[in-house]
């Protein structure tokens, strides 16, 4: 059971720097489905069944789907790819490899054997976790749903092109 988990860790880490290292943006969610799928896998290798199924729904289903529509309407093309090359320069990952630094150290901190002694074990059900998420966290949630709705409606205007009438009867008259 540990080599697997240590399997999916490593399909999840080089997945997620291959979403980072990708030009083509479609390319890059789709190894960020997979570092999500890899994610769920060691949640159910960890006994969490519930939280690994809501990461397979949730993220790696409707949120991905979302993402794609808006690369979709967003139409990018080789302008994105030159910025991306300029993101992607040696100065631009000094701040990224300082946190994932810092996580590495909490990850190594957290395998040694001493540190799962203090950890309480305990069964969330998911009619808890639903109870919560829609009476004490209700506020968050909506705060949450309003959070995409604008991102969605961002993405939308700047995605839209004006664009050209099929007929030179439909165009707007501008008198001079």
């Amino acid at each position: 059971m540990t080599i697997l988990f240590y399997i999916a860790g490593v399909i999840a880490i080089l997945s997620t720097i291959m979403v980072i290292t990708r030009l083509n943006a479609v390319h890059a969610l789709l190894y960020l489905i997979v570092s999500l799928l890899s994610v769920s896998v060691i949640f159910f290798l960890v006994g969490a069944p519930f939280i690994g199924i809501l990461e397979i729904i949730v993220y790696a289903g409707a949120i991905m789907v979302l993402f794609i529509f808006i690369i979709m309407m967003l139409n990018l093309g080789k302008e994105s790819e030159e910025q991306e090359k300029r993101w992607l320069e040696r100065k631009m990952w000094f701040g990224p490899g300082i946190l994932a630094a810092i996580l590495l150290i909490e990850f190594i901190y957290i395998i040694f054997p001493g540190f799962q002694k203090n950890i309480p074990e305990s069964t969330v059900y998911p009619r808890e976790v639903g109870l919560s998420l829609f009476s004490t966290y209700l506020l968050g949630v909506e705060l949450a749903a309003f959070l995409l709705l604008a991102g969605i409606i961002g993405a939308y205007h700047l995605g839209h092109r004006s664009r050209k009438p099929l007929h030179r009867f439909f165009e707007e008259r501008n008198p001079k």
